[in-house]
């Protein structure tokens, strides 16, 4: 007899593998074969995610059409089953299984719009934090200011694609009612997806120095080097107002010294 480990994670096995395996002879008929009950949990595992990659993934449903998405989602779900128990966390890799995804290749910039909602999804079910101490900041020695490394809110997130993603994702509401017309050759982007206070998501697009700094802080590199950075992206860059804004804003959310 199995031990009730192995019982599980064969299970598990099954139900996520439509080849029999097997499994189906430790399952008590009580009516219906155990390949049959094997199948009405395959079938209900498959809706579920298949429901939950929906949910998160909306525009790209659009863009395709619900049989596209839904055969998409079929082979997603048979190379990255599930891992947690939590529908919240699953989804993680479909932008990059669409990029390999053979039968989407002439969308090339589905791949980026996935990228998308995923950011949006992870910033709406962010944790929340309390805003940066500014009388702490101002405490810090000048001389020690440049080796500050500055963490962004947990609900913010950067995103940059060569493709005009912002434009397809709003042209793709179901509230929108403007010109639903996309300009694939407009050019790319750079993003900050930020939930305000009020839990409404933002998506600001940045200037190249913006984006550099805000992304060499998220990568804990020290503030000199993340201004260095900027300025190498866009000299000229108004680094000061840049910095002042995302503090105002709540971007910029704490602080330590590498050392402290």
């Amino acid at each position: 007899m199995l031990k009730l480990r192995e019982l599980q994670l064969g299970f598990a096995a099954a139900v996520l593998d439509d080849e029999q395996n097997g499994f189906e002879q430790h399952i008590r008929a009580a009516g219906l074969s155990g390949a049959r009950r094997l199948q009405i949990y395959r079938n209900n595992t498959l809706l579920s995610l298949t429901g939950a990659l929906k949910a998160v993934y909306p525009v790209v449903c659009r863009l395709v059409g619900d049989g596209f998405f839904e055969y998409a989602s079929a082979q997603y779900i048979a190379r990255h089953p599930s891992r947690s128990g939590d529908l919240h966390e699953f989804g993680e890799f479909f932008a990059t299984f669409l990029q390999a995804f053979a039968p989407a290749a002439e969308q090339v910039y589905l791949p980026d719009v996935a990228r998308l909602e995923w950011t949006y999804h992870q910033v709406f079910h962010a944790a929340g934090h309390p805003p940066l101490d500014l009388v702490a900041l101002a405490q810090v020695p000048a001389e020690q200011q440049g080796e500050l490394h500055f963490q962004l809110h947990p609900a913010a997130r950067l995103l940059e694609s060569v493709f005009p993603i912002l434009r397809i994702w709003q042209v793709n509401q179901d509230d929108y009612a403007g010109d639903p017309s996309v300009d694939l050759t407009a050019g790319g982007l750079k993003l900050l997806a930020f939930r305000r206070e009020n839990l409404e998501i933002e998506f600001q697009t940045l200037e190249a120095g913006e984006f550099s700094l805000l992304c060499a802080l998220t990568e804990d590199y020290s503030f000199a080097i993340a201004c260095e950075r900027a300025l190498a992206a866009q000299p000229g860059f108004n680094l000061p107002a840049c910095f002042s804004r995302h503090i105002v804003q709540g971007v910029l959310v704490a602080f330590h010294l590498q050392d402290a």
